[in-house]
């Protein structure tokens, strides 16, 4: 049985409660994890290693969240994400919500794409696809 979004939620609040040291109530769907949730690049790695524990899922490097994007230099002019840029991190994270990022692809707000809502989004993908 697929679990309900409910329940994936949950399930994802725990894991970021616990790796990052933060209270239930401020892991909400909007909130994004650098901003407003303190996580560091370090902690992204813990995120993916108890998401996968916590839901017997395998979350291959770059899948949720991808670090090799910005680093073409094809995909940002200057401190922008070129269209091709962008289309390439909207198909690399067709979890994301990229309604507010791609009015403005500026590189800095890229963090904001990485919200609690992307992840259940991602997590449910893979635990329905597995399904």
């Amino acid at each position: 049985m697929v679990a309900s979004r409910d329940e994936v939620f949950s399930k994802i609040q725990e894991v970021l409660t616990d790796a990052l040291g933060v209270d239930d109530d401020e892991v909400v769907a909007s909130a994004t994890l650098q901003d407003d949730l303190g996580a560091e690049s370090i902690d992204f790695l813990d995120i993916v290693f108890r998401l996968e524990k916590e839901f017997s899922i395998k979350i291959p490097k770059g899948e949720l969240f991808p670090d090799d994007i910005l680093s073409n230099p094809d995909n940002v002019d200057g401190d922008k994400m070129t269209p091709e840029g962008l289309a390439q991190l909207k198909a690399a994270m067709p979890h994301a919500d990229f309604a507010e990022f791609e009015k403005d692809p500026l590189v800095a707000e890229m963090p904001k794409l990485f919200t609690v809502n992307t992840i259940v989004n991602y997590v449910e993908n893979k635990l329905s696809a597995t399904a």
